[in-house]
């Protein structure tokens, strides 16, 4: 009882707080947008498709209430977010979708060269399974790999600043239907998005921030004892709230479904200021299905798996997450509540994968500067989303085989939630981001014809006794011979 008491005040002065914030800050619900950009601005928001800024606290629809049920007939939005694969990586040779380039012999013409001058040709992994410690995602290597918009520096970057080494060939690696069936069946049936980015250069923790806040308030890598990861709750200390915050002040159900609870869980990710609050909306991973089953998910859910050994972060087996996506997609399709629910599928970021996009300018989500490790630069900040990564929406309204070349990134999710209840902006990323509803057939939404009243007949996923057996004899020979050349 002392921790719902608490959790009652803490919703109570959120929402207080954010009426407060918009008003004293001249934000109040009816204002939209924030004049003329600056030069940057206006590049990020040309990005996006826009000319004018929305700003935080704004509402998506000025002229109704908070709390607004505007989308009916997406009851119910699900977020499984995996780890650490771009979208070439995964998505590359799915045949629709800016994926790879394929030359005369059906294979990728990607490269990335070493320092010697070599060249490293993108290849087919072995086997299913990854190298242990490689490769490298980190504020530096990204943007290393990013090299100035060339994304040429994948395979010659550091690991880090202080570790030794290059992350090699294993980034030009790539996985396709043959390892990845039930991934690229469903990729093929419902909508996938080429365009949707990681919200910055960087690792996990801080693109699950900005999934949940908006923003990573300074984060640029993940929990640590260094300088660079010990990075406060800053910038929501009076009250900022994250989405789930927002969701709790005006009466609309979520849960976090964790594997892991604390350390695992995306919904603590902001553990100092909402850790108390968001432990009464804690609920096991197993409970996911159980709970689908019933038809009682919550409005919005995160589902989050094992992610030692079930999100298809390296070393792991990639069928092992295969087979959570497609128990996690058969839960959702098999609900009571299937025509009602939305399932955004995505990664956190590309985990120092190859990708041949290049991460377009972003909106800084507020004045809170990268806070890095010693020796690193802060390069441009958080004007910068991080690379692709791959991107599927599962839903009874989706439009069936369908690729946006819309730019979304993490906080996309943020805005459809949001948009769905009406509820204010977080930041000016979310505030500016595009929602998720050029996925869905809004015209079939309307009318509450399912493009897909049941989920079709799909692949199996590849968790099979063969692509298994890797985990215990390796990852094969990476990169292959022959995939190196001079040229």
């Amino acid at each position: 009882m002392r921790l719902e008491g608490m959790a009652r005040r803490i919703r109570r002065g959120i929402a207080v707080g954010v009426a407060l914030a918009a008003a004293s800050s001249g934000l109040a619900f009816a204002g939209t947008t924030a004049g003329a950009p600056s030069s940057g601005d206006a590049a990020a928001l040309a990005a996006l498709g826009r000319t004018t800024m929305r700003l935080p606290g704004s509402l998506p629809d000025p002229t109704r209430p908070p709390g607004t049920d505007e989308l009916p007939g997406i009851d119910h939005i699900v977020v499984l977010m995996l780890e650490n694969h771009t979208y070439d990586n995964v998505l590359g040779m799915l045949g629709r979708g800016d994926g790879f380039r394929l030359g005369r012999n059906g294979q990728p013409t990607a490269t990335n060269p070493y320092p010697d001058g070599t060249v490293q040709h993108a290849f087919h992994m072995p086997t299913t399974c990854q190298l242990s410690s490689r490769p490298s995602q980190e504020w530096s290597a990204s943007h290393n790999a990013y090299d100035s918009g060339r994304n040429d520096g994948f395979v010659r970057t550091p690991i880090s600043p202080s570790t030794p080494g290059i992350v090699g060939g294993v980034a030009m690696g790539y996985w396709d239907a043959q390892d990845l069936p039930f991934t690229y069946s469903l990729a093929s049936t419902f909508p996938i998005g080429d365009r949707w980015f990681a919200s910055s250069l960087d690792q996990t923790i801080p693109e699950r921030r900005f999934l949940v806040g908006g923003t990573s308030a300074g984060m640029t890598d993940d929990p640590g004892t260094s300088a660079g990861n010990l990075v406060p709750d800053i910038g929501f200390a009076v009250p900022s709230p994250t989405i789930l915050d927002e969701l709790d002040a005006f009466g609309i159900s979520w849960g976090d479904y964790a594997a892991q609870w604390p350390l695992g869980a995306t919904a603590n990710v902001f553990p100092v200021t909402d850790g108390v609050q968001e432990t009464l909306h804690q609920k096991t991973y197993e409970q996911f299905f159980t709970d689908a089953g019933a038809g009682q998910l919550p409005g919005f859910t995160i589902v989050d798996p094992d992610f030692g050994t079930q999100s298809q972060e390296n070393p792991q087996n990639m069928v092992v997450g295969e087979g959570v996506l497609a128990r996690v997609v058969d839960a959702v399709a098999s609900s009571p509540d299937w025509l009602h629910t939305m399932l955004v599928v995505t990664y956190d970021e590309g985990g120092g994968y190859y990708d041949h996009v290049a991460p377009p300018p972003a909106l800084a989500p507020d004045a809170i500067p990268p806070i890095v490790q010693p020796g690193e630069s802060q390069y441009d900040g958080f004007t910068r989303y991080g690379f692709r990564v791959p991107a599927i929406i599962v839903s009874p309204y989706a439009k069936p085989g369908f690729t946006t070349h819309v730019l979304h990134d993490h906080t996309s999710v943020l805005a459809m939630v949001e948009r769905k209840w009406n509820l204010p902006a977080l930041t000016r990323r979310d505030a500016n981001a595009n929602d998720l509803t050029d996925f869905l057939d809004m015209r079939a939404l309307r009318a509450q014809r399912p493009t897909f009243p049941t989920l079709p007949v799909l692949a199996a996923p590849g968790d099979t006794a063969d692509r298994l057996a890797c985990s215990t004899s390796g990852p094969g020979t990476i990169p292959p011979p022959g995939t190196i050349t001079t040229r």
